[in-house]
């Protein structure tokens, strides 16, 4: 059993959906770390990459990819691209991804890394995230991997597809990953479990 897969069985505890099991333990997450990090790269714990931002503890992502009860048909929209590892499990569990990075020396980095490893469903873009990516919306789920604030900006939730989720680590000292839901008869939130993230920072791209 290689690494991956046995993180998937470590995650099994806590996480209930076979799909994202199986999506993590398809994905080797010591390619989305740096080298000095990659001894560390299986252990339950977030890891600093470039330009100040980390991977997220694997738990954590995998109850992010829970939460948005994606289907193989959906069309998905990844906030703060970061490492890529975020978009690579969503590319294995939806049928399109779209993953935006304000800093271009992530995505290019991010690019390289889930190209090397055949995945072909993920669209990259370099922009701001807390504007979206409305060309592209309606999104069935919304992936945000930065702290929001106070709430999910407006524009995120815009984006949202009849029935979509969205998943967003929101607060400032202390945040609560919340999931977005559309309905009929409009938004839905719910709040999840107590999380710890770098800001979803906005404006001026580098």
């Amino acid at each position: 059993m290689n690494a991956a897969a046995v993180l998937a069985q470590r995650l099994r505890a806590a996480v209930d959906d076979e799909r994202v099991l199986a999506a993590i333990a398809q994905t080797p997450r010591e390619r989305f770390v740096p080298p000095r990090q990659r001894e560390r790269a299986y252990e339950n714990v977030a890891l600093p990459i470039a330009c100040g931002q980390t991977i997220s503890q694997p738990l954590v992502v995998a109850r992010m990819l829970e939460s948005l009860a994606l289907r193989a048909t959906d069309r998905v929209l990844d906030v703060g691209t970061g490492s890529g590892y975020h978009a690579a499990l969503l590319a294995r569990l939806a049928d399109h991804v779209w993953t935006i990075e304000r800093h271009r020396e992530l995505s290019e980095l991010a690019t390289s890394t889930i190209r090397s490893l055949g995945i072909e469903n993920v669209t990259f873009v370099v922009g701001d995230g807390w504007e979206g990516l409305p060309e592209e919306a309606p999104f069935d789920g919304i992936n945000v991997a930065a702290a929001v604030g106070g709430r999910v900006p407006a524009a995120l939730e815009d984006q949202l597809a009849l029935g979509g989720r969205l998943v967003a680590p929101v607060g400032d000292t202390n945040q609560h990953l919340t999931l977005t839901r559309r309905t009929p008869a409009g938004l839905e939130r719910r709040q999840l479990e107590a999380v710890r993230f770098v800001p979803l920072v906005r404006g001026k791209l580098s």
